[in-house]
């Protein structure tokens, strides 16, 4: 079963288009049947309704974690619009930073933007792909002398890599959990209740098939 935060995403993301449904040619030269990309949540209407999504799933989570951080360049309206949604819709009002892609040698300086890392430290992102920025997350937290506590993403492909793990086992293999508003097999799930192209979602059963982790 779905859960509520699951299904209000899914259908966020049809209505804004960050999901979409065809054939598209992914880096790894594998052909999807689908396509997702937060980028599209670029209003304050959409950015809150998802923020509230990644907010009721981690509150559900029941994880400890005491600020969060958002990678260069997605991860920051993200997890500024998470803060905001914990603190007004949970009663939780914990700091956020982020960091640069570039060092600042001015001003105040550094690669940290925002709340000192410190405590456990949630990242927040929208997708782990190869996982790279997630692992500079972790090494930049770990730095600060602060502890990773788990990753957010809004969508778990749950595709193996050249490994045959995917992304978020991998992210996993380096002590960090990954809690996903959404995953593969929520999406067909979700698009099997809709009971609207029994094509598309034969075509995704086939995906998850030949490409799932």
């Amino acid at each position: 079963m779905l859960n509520p935060w699951t299904r209000d995403f899914l259908d966020l993301a049809l209505e804004y288009r960050a999901l979409q449904f065809g054939r598209f040619t992914l880096k790894s030269g594998r052909v999807s049947p689908y396509f997702f990309n937060a980028g599209v949540f670029c209003d304050g209407q959409g950015l809150d309704r998802l923020a509230r999504c990644y907010a009721d799933a981690l509150v559900d989570s029941k994880l400890h974690f005491d600020r969060l951080f958002g990678p260069a360049y997605k991860g920051i309206p993200l997890a500024a619009a998470v803060a905001v949604a914990l603190a007004r819709e949970h009663g939780r009002n914990l700091p956020f930073a982020y960091n640069r892609k570039e060092v600042k040698d001015h001003g105040e300086g550094g690669v940290v933007v925002g709340a000192d890392l410190r405590g456990r430290v949630l990242i927040v992102d929208d997708v782990i792909s190869a996982g790279t920025s997630i692992g500079e997350s972790i090494e930049l937290i770990r730095a600060a002398g602060a502890e990773p506590a788990a990753a957010v993403i809004a969508l778990d492909r749950q595709e193996r890599g050249p490994d045959r793990k995917s992304a978020v086992q991998a992210v996993a293999d380096q002590g960090l959990g990954v809690i996903s508003i959404a995953c593969l097999d929520d999406l067909i799930e979700w698009l099997a209740q809709r009971g609207e192209d029994a094509e598309q979602l034969a075509a995704m059963r086939a995906y998850r098939e030949r490409h799932g982790a």
